[in-house]
């Protein structure tokens, strides 16, 4: 799956398949600008930063069980948004420093470290990375994704792609190839 945000005419947070399609809203009331989103792979949590409403809120793969971490001014200067074991990561665009939140209680809040620019923020440790078990888009006997000349997307499933072409190309008859 997907997971993103928008703050246009309807702000949201929502999922789909890597395609495109079954687009779903799993966040659409009381939230006005979320500008940063992070993902428990492990528990299917969902957690964002909305800077106008000033909250860090927290909701699982469905929309449900929605809780606020923290509220408060020191939020509108947050971006970027990372999580990892009991923590959220997330950088200060006032200060640039690096803050770590616990997400069971808001209230424990630390600054770590100062950078002169960031806007973002990442975790990259062996525990965070998914299994990666067989797959539609795995390289096939002539070396191509999925069998899909330019690009290939999962869809609803592990098992099922979609092929897609690079810009200028279009998808041939055969829905792999691209011309």
């Amino acid at each position: 799956k997907l997971f993103f945000t928008d703050y246009g005419n309807a702000a949201k947070v929502e999922r789909c398949d890597m395609d495109g399609m079954n687009r779903t809203w799993i966040v659409d009331s009381k939230i006005e600008q979320p500008t940063a989103l992070a993902l428990d792979l492990i528990n299917k949590y969902v957690y964002w930063l909305d800077i106008y409403l000033e909250s860090l809120e927290v909701v699982d793969y469905q929309g449900r069980r929605r809780q606020t971490i923290t509220k408060g001014r020191q939020i509108r200067h947050l971006c970027g948004l990372a999580v990892f074991e009991n923590y959220l990561y997330t950088v200060n665009s006032d200060n640039l420093s690096i803050l770590r939140i616990h997400r069971y209680n808001g209230t424990d809040v630390q600054a770590l470290a100062r950078l002169d620019n960031a806007k973002e923020i990442r975790v990259f440790q062996k525990r965070t990375q998914a299994t990666v078990r067989s797959h539609a888009c795995e390289l096939d006997p002539s070396g191509m994704p999925g069998g899909c000349s330019h690009i290939c997307l999962l869809s609803s499933s592990h098992k099922a792609r979609t092929c897609r072409c690079r810009t200028g190309f279009i998808l041939g008859s055969d829905g792999r190839s691209c011309k």
